[in-house]
């Protein structure tokens, strides 16, 4: 079929889906960006090669954070290329820089042993520093439903999703590619019980 058979196609598909979806809500129409406007998306790269065993726990974690936010962007750095989120394997307790980082500036990311060893799972508290790296503090004590409360969750806490209020944060710490009257913070936050 030619493209523009394609296109007509899914034009009218779409003017009836939406005709549709207009006439079963009575809530106002959403403002409509600008035709080719697109958000403007951060990237952050990480270097995981000092983190020997977290791998998968950092590679979910990062998932569920690039799943999560739209406008800040997760990826690993390439072999000897520089990095914002430093992340190391430890034998204490979790830590990290509070961010939220930016491009060019560095934070650290350190995955402690020692909570595995107490039977805190390894995802969430990946998951769990890379939020200080984007920015968020900790939320303590806190439920299972905030990955943000951490340690305080339990050891049977394995979620390792934030939530729609830690979503939000940290979509406006890198709103219009990152807001500039918000600066990293630069504390270290251990995550020890």
């Amino acid at each position: 079929m030619p493209l523009a058979t394609w296109i007509k196609a899914g034009t009218s598909a779409t003017a009836l889906v939406l005709s549709m979806a207009g006439t079963a809500s009575a809530s106002p129409a959403p403002a409509t960006a600008q035709p080719g406007a697109q958000a403007a998306v951060v990237t952050l790269r990480y270097d995981d090669s000092r983190a020997a065993g977290w791998e998968a726990a950092i590679a979910a974690g990062v998932a569920s954070w690039n799943a999560s936010v739209t406008n800040v962007r997760l990826v690993e750095a390439a072999p000897g290329s520089a990095a914002e989120i430093v992340i190391v394997a430890t034998s204490g307790w979790p830590q990290a820089t509070l961010g939220p980082v930016r491009p060019g500036r560095q934070v650290r990311v350190e995955l402690g042993s020692q909570a595995v060893n107490d039977g805190y799972n390894k995802t969430r508290i990946a998951a769990h520093e890379l939020g200080h790296s984007l920015g968020l503090p900790d939320t303590k004590p806190g439920p299972c439903s905030q990955l943000m409360s951490g340690s305080s969750a339990g050891t049977a806490c394995t979620s390792a999703v934030p939530n729609a209020t830690e979503r939000s944060r940290v979509q406006s710490y890198y709103a219009n590619a990152f807001a500039a009257s918000v600066v990293t913070d630069g504390r270290t936050l251990v995550d020890a019980p």
